[in-house]
């Protein structure tokens, strides 16, 4: 074996590592937004904390969240006790992985109905873009930032 080959053979190896690690990471990423939005689905928020760093920011049709500790004792969780059915469709995902950071874009509609029966069903087109940090071994959101518009369905 010669010694240009030998380094050859490493280069490889080591584009092929990279490429492994890239690869896992991006399924963590997606792993870790699929299961905020499944949570979402469930209107079950109990376990969301898990998906999200403490010192994270949470922004949402023009307004400032704070941490998505706060979000979820102020807005999303109180929200919950007034939603019969959270329906995402049409969801799409985008990630790209930059070392320990990861960004994430992601559209959709969504569908609520209320428990009282006396408010109209909601339909919107959404838009979401997540930026995650890994920190160690685990990835976990640390801004993320949605909003939404009536929807209008296509002619």
């Amino acid at each position: 074996m010669t010694v240009r080959s030998m380094f050859a053979g490493l280069a490889l190896a080591a584009v092929l590592a990279t490429s492994a690690q890239a690869h896992d990471d991006e399924q963590q990423v997606r792993a870790v937004v699929t299961a905020y939005k499944d949570a979402i689905e469930r209107m079950d928020v109990s376990q969301t904390p898990a998906l999200f760093w403490p010192d994270s920011e949470i922004f949402e049709n023009g307004g400032v969240e704070g941490s998505f500790a706060y979000y979820l004792e102020h807005h999303l969780g109180p929200e919950f006790d007034d939603l019969a059915g959270f329906d995402f469709r049409d969801h799409e995902m985008t990630v790209e992985v930059d070392g320990d950071t990861a960004f994430v874009s992601e559209t959709y509609t969504y569908h609520i109905t209320f428990k009282d029966g006396m408010r109209a069903a909601i339909e919107r087109r959404g838009a979401a873009t997540s930026v995650l940090r890994k920190r160690g071994d685990e990835w976990r959101i640390d801004i993320y930032h949605s909003s939404a518009r009536p929807f209008r369905p296509s002619a």
